[in-house]
């Protein structure tokens, strides 16, 4: 004779189940994309898809190639990303020589470091306008960081507002 199995531990049952099969079937959601197929660019993307790479699906190295890290400029188009509903993109700021680095100060400025215009700029944002552009400092050997010049780390006088040093800057390491 069978004995009829306790309602609720047959709930616990299907409960601990269920989380241990929902991850995986969230896995296999329409919203993946694997393999080749995940190396994409921005025009793939959509809120919700998710890119999911092995170690297997990776191009072979090439050692030539791979010591190459050149800028390369991209003509702009009004081709937008894709956002979720209630967000947009616009075109935040332009004509910036070879930017490599881009820090928000705590007030909300964005710091870039243009390496072939030997400087680090400044840019005020201004609520929907352009932001206000300043130079915080010149006259640099192809800055790479905001604070690495190419022959040093740099430390400038700052605080949080400052559109420029307030004072010359310390080599941290020369």
């Amino acid at each position: 004779m069978r004995r009829p199995i306790d309602p609720l531990l047959g709930l616990s049952i299907a409960g601990v189940l269920c989380l241990a099969v929902a991850p995986l079937l969230a896995q296999t959601a329409t919203g993946v994309l694997e393999g080749r197929a995940a190396f994409g660019d921005w025009r793939a993307d959509r809120p919700g898809v998710r890119r999911h790479i092995l170690p297997r699906d990776l191009p072979a190295p090439q050692p030539a190639e791979a010591v190459a890290n050149f800028v390369r400029v991209v003509q702009r188009t009004d081709q937008k990303p894709l956002v979720p509903s209630g967000f947009t993109v616009n075109l935040f700021a332009s004509g910036l020589a070879g930017p490599r680095m881009i820090r928000a100060a705590p007030n909300g400025d964005i710091f870039i470091a243009e390496s072939r215009a030997g400087r680090i700029s400044v840019l005020r944002p201004d609520g929907g306008a352009a932001p206000k552009k300043s130079v915080f400092a010149a006259g640099l050997n192809y800055p790479f960081g905001i604070v690495a010049d190419t022959g040093a780390v740099l430390r400038f006088p700052y605080r949080s507002g400052d559109l420029s040093p307030r004072g010359e800057p310390e080599t941290v390491v020369p």
